[in-house]
């Protein structure tokens, strides 16, 4: 379970967003978030790989599996500097950013979600994954039968693809996701990695159609 005191350093984050503020309680960082998360993912470790041995867990607070709290304030009008949520990629071992096949957990204050799939890839996967949707339809409806897929879309078919195919509405997705939303109840509770990891298994089909896309086991 995610202890209560990682939800209660969120809020009072949001709340004060500033470095003065979080160095001064980089203490607390560490023993309310780093700790518990790295826990989770320790924990979550066999789980993920008994569905995919290609994906990596790795609970390191640094480099591993737990996005880092700094925000890239770059290109952004909002200019605070740390994220007031926690997320977690399970990566496929071939992937070298977040844009990779893996799986997903997020914690914010009042709610979690999880689940697996591929989230803006670049073009040149992305298009691997909409051509094998069009030439393996039916693995595709057992991909994803049972799971809602989501994923932001084009508002018209993307070049080169029928605008009428049957299943243009998968085709127009940019990212390709099954994921569950629970609240923050669920994220303290006992069974929080059993719900995990049904999710994960759920979305197993999907992250398999996604790797045979693109040329990596699963």
């Amino acid at each position: 379970m995610i202890p209560k005191s990682l939800f209660d350093f969120l809020r009072e984050l949001a709340d004060n967003n500033s470095r003065d503020w979080f160095n001064a309680n980089k203490d607390r960082y560490r023993a309310e978030v780093v700790a518990p998360i790295s826990a989770f993912i320790e924990a979550m470790a066999p789980r993920v790989h008994a569905i995919s041995e290609h994906i990596v867990v790795d609970p390191r607070p640094n480099g591993g599996s737990m996005f880092r709290i700094y925000r890239d304030t770059r290109f952004s009008k909002d200019k605070t500097p740390y994220k007031t949520h926690i997320g977690c990629q399970f990566r496929h071992a071939a992937g070298k950013d977040a844009h990779a096949p893996g799986f997903y957990v997020h914690f914010e204050p009042g709610k979690c979600f999880f689940g697996g799939g591929i989230w803006h890839p670049p073009s040149e996967p992305l298009r691997a994954i909409r051509q094998r949707i069009v030439d393996k339809p039916e693995r595709w409806r057992e991909a994803v039968g049972g799971i809602d897929v989501l994923g932001e879309q084009l508002k018209r078919g993307p070049k080169g693809f029928d605008p009428e195919h049957e299943l243009i509405e998968d085709l127009r997705r940019k990212s390709f996701f099954a994921m569950y939303e629970g609240d923050e109840k669920l994220a303290r509770s006992k069974t929080l990695e059993d719900e995990v990891a049904a999710q994960f298994e759920r979305a197993a089909l999907l992250m398999r159609f996604i790797s045979d896309s693109i040329g990596v086991a699963f």
